[in-house]
């Protein structure tokens, strides 16, 4: 569907001599309704029991079409559910009204992040954007939200993924987006989120919500031009935002000569901004400036003993990565985009950074902390290429990695060639929050089939705990949550 020049159609590339991963896109991914899961390997913690919910992009392709860009397949959830030593899984598409009216006709009809619809200029004029509900999943007590970046979530029943429809949280405008990264504050269990709304200049939506998700308090900030904002970091008592300098060149996104994704534009002249906001009022603090860099997501935000704030982020040097992604939609990856894993030590009162140093040179990417009331000292979770492959291979991401800060120590977990872990999710043991474990989906390309494994989050350098089977191929997905299981329900 979706290039920026003659043909709007992408048709799809043969599978010939292309990496093993590029078989679990290669054609939509299979629902299947909630079954129980085979023990392959090990067992199951007894103590491992709530759901694990993880979203991504499943469809890529229609009627010998493919997407231009990875952030247009449509969004697909899989929740696998743990109780009493045994577990369960469902995957769902999404039902969006882009996507029930593109199954209907088997055809694409929107325009995406990096895909334009077919059709004439004036016909895509008129297009709209379509909601793919395909970045990640909020948890919270009575659904599941699946979250996008530029529109409303989407509410799903928890044990059937059934689509229940759009959600305004109780207070989201028509044009008041919700985005993919909300955080849930430690101590109050209230859920900070952000959404971006377009303009001659965009604005920058604050949302605080109550720990069921009803939004409660509202703010806005202004910005200047257009950027583009995947994520954030809630540190304490503060919400911090790195602006990286892509800027939309509006016009021809509007008019539909080129999509989103082709029309943003790096611009390193005017580096990144830091922007601090106050918690409990979301009232600015400051505004600061930094050198140039990209980054898609942070891993831990604290506050130091100094009144300083401590934020973890992957840092690219350019926006190649957006390329890569792009790439990885059409089956091989040619531009190496290296992420790394950087600390930055902030002043919240003056927004300038005190210090920054490289905490991991390898590619990474998808950091994310355990719950452990100590954050300076908590390892951070990543995914990593094996040892030896790397973007110039054509690879993706081949193991998970645990950087321990206190030893300034990094340990992989190798899946093996061939196979492809998503973002480890942590999972704190819930009565001993010295031990816990991280979970994966991890595809295989050698046997095309999915499967889930559970580490030791101690000790990745072992083995599996337990591997469980699933019924259909999962593509690569994005993010996913954990929700702790406290009724003993099975």
């Amino acid at each position: 569907m979706f290039s920026t020049h003659e043909d709007p159609l992408i048709s799809v590339p043969s599978t010939a001599a292309q990496p093993l991963w590029n078989q679990a896109i290669a054609h939509p991914a299979q629902e299947f309704a909630r079954q129980p899961l085979p023990i392959l390997a090990g067992t199951l913690p007894p103590e491992f029991q709530g759901s694990l919910y993880r979203n991504g992009p499943a469809r890529l392709t229609r009627n010998g079409r493919r997407v231009g860009h990875w952030f247009d397949g449509d969004g697909a959830v899989l929740a696998v559910q743990f109780a009493h030593g045994q577990a369960t899984a469902t995957y769902r598409y999404v039902r969006s009204a882009g996507y029930v009216e593109e199954e209907a006709v088997d055809q694409f009809l929107y325009n995406g992040y990096g895909s334009l619809a077919p059709g004439t200029l004036w016909q895509r004029l008129n297009t709209q954007l379509k909601n793919a509900a395909n970045t990640s999943v909020l948890a919270l007590p009575d659904g599941v939200l699946a979250l996008w970046e530029g529109g409303w979530p989407h509410r799903l029943d928890p044990d059937t993924l059934d689509t229940l429809g759009i959600d305004d949280l109780g207070q989201l405008g028509a044009n008041e987006p919700y985005s993919a990264h909300p955080k849930r504050h430690p101590r109050t269990g209230d859920i900070f989120n952000f959404g971006l709304v377009a303009g001659a200049n965009a604005t920058l939506n604050l949302y605080r919500s109550n720990p069921q998700g009803r939004i409660v308090q509202k703010a806005a900030l202004p910005l200047n031009g257009i950027p583009l904002i995947h994520d954030w970091v809630l540190a304490d008592r503060y919400l911090v935002f790195c602006v990286p300098p892509v800027r939309l060149n509006a016009l021809p996104a509007v008019l539909g000569l080129k999509s989103f994704s082709d029309a943003l534009m790096w611009q390193p002249r005017r580096g990144s901004q830091l922007i601090v906001v106050d918690a409990d009022s979301l009232e600015l603090v400051s505004w600061g400036e930094a050198d140039p860099w990209f980054q898609w997501h942070f891993g831990k935000g604290y506050g130091d003993a100094h009144g300083d704030v401590v934020v973890e982020m992957v840092r690219y040097p350019d926006f190649a990565t957006n390329q890569y992604l792009r790439e990885v939609a059409q089956g091989a990856v040619r531009t190496p985009a290296v992420g790394q894993l950087w600390r930055l030590r902030i002043d919240p009162h003056q927004g300038h950074i005190r210090e920054q140093v490289r905490l991991i040179s390898q590619n990474c990417e998808f950091p994310v902390v355990g719950r452990g009331e100590d954050m300076a000292a908590a390892p951070t979770y990543l995914s990593i290429h094996r040892p030896g492959c790397g973007d110039a291979d054509g690879e993706l991401f081949g193991a998970i990695a645990r950087f321990d800060p206190r030893r300034d120590c990094l340990t992989l977990a190798d899946a093996g060639p061939g196979r492809y872990p998503s973002e480890p999710v942590v999972v704190d043991h819930p009565q001993d929050p010295r031990q816990g474990w991280v979970v994966t989906v991890v595809y295989d390309g050698h046997q095309h089939q999915s499967e889930v494994w559970i580490y030791d989050r101690d000790r990745l350098e072992d083995a599996p705990l337990c591997r469980l089977g699933l019924p259909a191929v999962i593509p690569p997905s994005f993010h996913g949550t954990w929700q702790g299981r406290t009724d003993g329900a099975a």
